[in-house]
Order: C-alpha cells, then structure tokens, then sequence
C-alpha cells in the first residue's frame, strides 16, 4: 500500500480539484486505496474518510468504487461489519442514486458463488434506500435490480424436506424474504395510487416489473419447492407473498392462467411464463392461496380444460416437485367435476389426449411409489368423470398404445366393471350392445399370438379371462342380440386356443429349463465333492446360458417353479370358462 503522506497527498489533490474535473483515474485510485486500508483491517479509518465533511464532494463524485470492496469486507470480516456497513449507508446518502444502483449492479453480478447469500443480505436495506431515492425511471431501477438477485439466487438450491428448510444452510429462505421485504414500499405505492385513482405510466411500468418478478418467483424457488399449507413453512410463506404481491398489480389471475395474451404485454420468455403459470394454478386451486381472487363463474369444467395445459406441463417433467404439483392439480381439478359428465369431444383436444398419456408414464416409468400411487388414483379419477362413449372411445385408445401389460390389465378391469354396471340397470349402447365387440376384440388379443410371453402378459391376461368368465356367466343380456352373441364366441374360442397354445409351449420351455437347472445343480455338486476330495481348488465353473443366470441357483428354481404355478393358475380358469360354456349349451339342448 501507499505510505500515509502518499495518501494524504492524494486526498488533498482531490479536495482541491473541481467536482467536476475528477476522473475515472481517480475513481480507480480511491477504489484501490479503500480495498488496501480493508485488508490491513482498518475499516475505521475509511469510514471516518467517506464520513469527513471536507471529503463529502469527493465521495459523491467518486464514492460508488467503494462500494465493491466495502461489501465484500462485510461479507468475510465480521469484526469490521459495523464499520463497514455505516460506511454503505453514508454512500447512499451522499452518492448519485443512479450512479450507486449500477454500482450495487455490478457487486451483485460480480457475487462469489460461495457467498451469494450473505452478499445479498448484505446489500439488501442498502439497496432499498437507493432505489427509494430514484426520481426518475424508478419501476426501471426496480425491475433490473429484482431480476439481478432472483439471477444470482436461482444458484441457490431449493430445500425441498422440512428439515432443509429449517436448516436454511444456503440462506435461500432468508433471501426470499429479504426480497419480498425490497419490494413491499414499491407494492405499497402502487395499492396508494390506485386506491387514489392517481396511477401514471410509470405507476404501470412498476406493476409491471413487479408482475415480473412474481412469476420468477413462481418458477424459481416456489415450483421446485414442497409447499405444504398444513406446516406453512418459510417457502409456503413466501408463496403467500408473492401472492399478494401478484394481487397488487391488479393482473387478472384467470387471464394469466387460461388466455395467451397478457393485459400488459410483458416481456417474459416461453418457457418461464409455462412454468409460472403452472405454479400459479398450483397455488390456487391445490393451496387455495389467494382463490378469493379468482372469478367464481367459471364452471368445473371449464377449469378442469384451461388446467390441462398446465397439468401436462408439470407431468412431462421428471422432477420429484413438478409430478406432486402436477398430479395434485390434476385431482384438484377433476374433483368437482360431475361423474360421468365428461363429453367424448374433450378427448379429441390435445391437452386432454396428453394428460393420460402423461399419467401413463409415471405409473410406468417413475421410480417413486408415492407418485407412482397418486398417478394411479388421478387416472382412476379420469376415467370416472368421462360418460359412456368417451370411456368407450378413451379405453380403445389406451389399449391400442398403451403397450404395457399392467396398464391394459388395469383398462381390461375398468371395463368389466362398465358392463357390470350397464347389466344392473344403468344400460348404454356403448357397454352392452354392438358397439361393445370393437372393445372386445382389442382386449381379447395377444401381441405376439402364440409366442406371447405369459409372464410379462400375466396382468392382461388373467383380467381378461376374469372377463370372459363373467360374461358367460351373465350371459342372458347379450343373448339378446344373437349376432352379437355369436361374434363374442368367435372371439372367446380364438383366444382361448391361442391362450392353450401359449400355456403348452410356455409350460414345456420352463420344465426344460427346470430340469437344466436340477441337472446344474447336481454336477456342481458332484464337481464340488470332487475338488474337497483331491483338495483342489475350482476357479471357474461353467454353467449355462439361462434367462435368470444372474441369480443363485436357489433363486432360479424358484421363479421357475412359480412361472409354472402361474401357467396352473391360467389354465385352471380357461379349464373354468369351457365348463360354464358347455354347461351353457347342455342347457339350450
């Protein structure tokens, strides 16, 4: 560092210089004297200096290169926080308002990822003076620094349990309040200018900024978050602010969610008003936060189809927040809904025909139990809500791509359970009649005919048989029509021969590998007896090549023993359905 007359040199030339002749040179010459009299700890000295009435024009022209190393010297040196921070505030009362917030810009934008929330923290009440105190452009100023921290803040992870929230290790929940604290004067002017009838352009400029910065908010932490209103945690809290917030700039919460086009126009990518919006609708209708708000004119149904887009765009993510929030939005949604209600021409709607396809992949794909379960519970939901015909039409759609076994099997149940229902009095065509045979048909079909692996198929195939046995034993409704009557024996007979074929070849290729398997065993031990007896040591052992190699011997007899169970359990039911069948026709005789 410069020695002390050297300093004192440098600060006489500056007071003796016009205000407005001092340079940038200088500027940088004040930045590095203050960060050098920081490092050698004596942050007394510098405030003393900013604070000196002969050096205030000085600090006004210059001051703002303080401001870097002033809150970096707060951030890692507790022992001179106070100094440093009563350094800041005089900063803000002497400095151009303008000239400090693009220097708080910069610190922001130039914050050490391993301290970006104490950074924040740190500047915070600062910033508020400074932004409070711009005369001109002000919802500008508002809206850059807003968008600055929510940048620096989305690096922050979210915690997602209880205990990470409490913990609040990053600090993001600190900062998530000190932010909505930053904001409240401005939202407090623009509730004053309305209540006054006095708004101006710029009171519009601020609402629009601060619209902006509730949907960041939504998007990044509160759509990662898990919001619980039972607990009302840290985040559920500032879900609840932003909210309010929200509310304050008089934006209509149904046109945000189900209309494209935004009363303000603002400027706010794709991608972040899709995720915005779907946490909004999470918000209000799963969290009920602010649902006062919302128009009470709309008809279930008619939210049920402007949430569907945001229903699909949490559920085609994979992360663990998104498919809560989408399956619990789904449920909310379809709940009020009429049973039964749901026309067939909703399906023919793109979002509708996504959703359970959506559905389909978690209750397939997603590792989680729990999403797993509450999927499984939405797509029961769907199903109840749809009438005859788009149940009819969703069925054979679902069996047509599906292509998963459990899931057919699950669609194969769904539909006993209509015909059941049609045959105890709630009659439709759609269910117990002619057009019942085109569902028949896609249920009755295997996929590889004959060479049907069973094992894999097993779900579809025993709901199917169910099916069947129920059919012949309710026989008297659909005797009715005798065409139709002898269609279905057509089918029932094909696939019953074809399940014969499958459970014979199946049957013959697992006692096979039973038997190889004995025989592996046997020579294993033969050859095991042999080494203890010639105490040699086997290093290898050959065994063959079977479908469950990679389990132990023991293992593999099992499953092959419960395989043959399985194929017993099948042809004791298609052994039941010939019976009821003759028993049938012995009584036509």
């Amino acid at each position: 560092m410069m020695s002390e007359d050297k300093v004192n040199e440098m600060i006489q030339g500056w007071r003796d210089t016009p205000e407005e002749d001092l340079k940038l040179e200088g500027c940088e010459q004040l930045q590095t004297v203050g960060a050098a009299c920081l490092n050698e700890g004596d942050g007394e000295r510098l405030l003393k200096f900013v604070q000196d009435e002969k050096n205030q024009v000085i600090v006004k022209s210059m001051g703002c290169g303080l401001l870097a190393p002033l809150v970096s010297e707060v951030v890692k040196n507790k022992e001179s926080h106070d100094h440093c921070q009563a350094a800041i505030t005089q900063l803000t009362k002497t400095c151009s308002p303008n000239k400090l917030m693009q220097s708080f810009l910069e610190v922001i934008e130039n914050t050490d990822p391993g301290v970006i929330s104490e950074t924040i923290l740190a500047l915070l009440p600062h910033l508020q003076t400074v932004l409070l105190q711009l005369d001109e452009r002000k919802a500008a100023g508002v809206g850059l620094v807003l968008s600055a921290l929510q940048k620096q803040l989305s690096w922050l992870p979210v915690p997602y349990t209880q205990q990470q929230e409490e913990a609040d290790q990053y600090g993001l929940c600190r900062c998530c309040r000190a932010l909505t604290m930053l904001a409240q004067p401005f939202v407090e002017e623009v509730k004053k200018k309305d209540e006054n009838l006095m708004s101006s352009d710029e009171d519009e400029e601020m609402k629009t900024e601060l619209l902006k910065f509730c949907m960041r908010s939504l998007r990044e932490p509160l759509l990662e978050a898990d919001l619980n209103r039972g607990r009302k945690s840290a985040l559920w809290l500032h879900a609840v602010e932003i909210m309010g917030i929200l509310s304050a700039t008089k934006e209509s919460l149904s046109g945000l969610l189900f209309f494209t086009s935004w009363r303000r126009g603002t400027l706010i990518d794709n991608s972040l008003s899709k995720e915005s919006r779907a946490c909004l609708a999470y918000l209000l209708f799963v969290q009920l936060i602010s649902m006062e708000g919302f128009p009470a004119v709309f008809s279930p149904v008619f939210i049920l189809q402007g949430n569907m887009e945001h229903i699909n765009h949490l559920l085609s993510s994979k992360k663990e927040s998104h498919l809560l929030k989408g399956l619990a939005l789904f449920s909310k949604s379809l709940e009020k809904v009429e049973d039964n209600s749901l026309p067939v021409g909703l399906l023919e709607l793109k979002s509708f025909g996504k959703a359970p396809q959506n559905l389909r992949y978690v209750l397939i794909n997603c590792p989680l139990q729990h999403l797993r379960k509450s999927g499984l519970q939405d797509f029961q939901l769907f199903i109840n809500k749809l009438d005859a015909e788009a149940k009819h039409k969703f069925f054979r759609c679902m069996l047509k791509t599906s292509n998963h076994a459990g899931v057919e099997a699950y669609i194969v149940k769904n539909i006993k359970n209509e015909i059941q229902s049609s045959m105890k009095g709630n009659a439709n065509k759609w269910f117990l009649g002619p057009d019942l045979l085109p569902l028949l048909e896609l249920v009755l079909h295997l996929p590889q005919g004959a060479e049907t692996d069973l094992l894999t198929n097993m779900d579809k195939i025993m709901e199917t048989l169910n099916l069947l046995r129920y059919l012949l034993i309710r026989d008297q409704q659909l005797k009715s029509s005798v065409e139709m009557w002898k269609e279905l024996c057509r089918i029932k007979d094909q696939y019953l021969k074809i399940v014969r074929v499958c459970i014979s070849m199946s049957r013959a290729y697992y006692c096979a590998e039973l038997k190889s398997l004995k025989e592996d065993i046997q020579l294993k031990a033969k050859e095991a007896r042999d080494a203890a007896r010639s105490t040699r040591l086997i290093k290898t052992m050959t065994t063959r090549d079977v479908k469950v190699s990679n389990m132990s011997p023991q293992v593999q007899y099992q499953v092959l023993q419960s395989a043959l169970v399985t194929f017993d359990m099948m042809e004791s039911v298609v052994v039941r359905i010939e019976e009821i069948t003759e028993e049938k026709l012995s009584k036509m005789h």
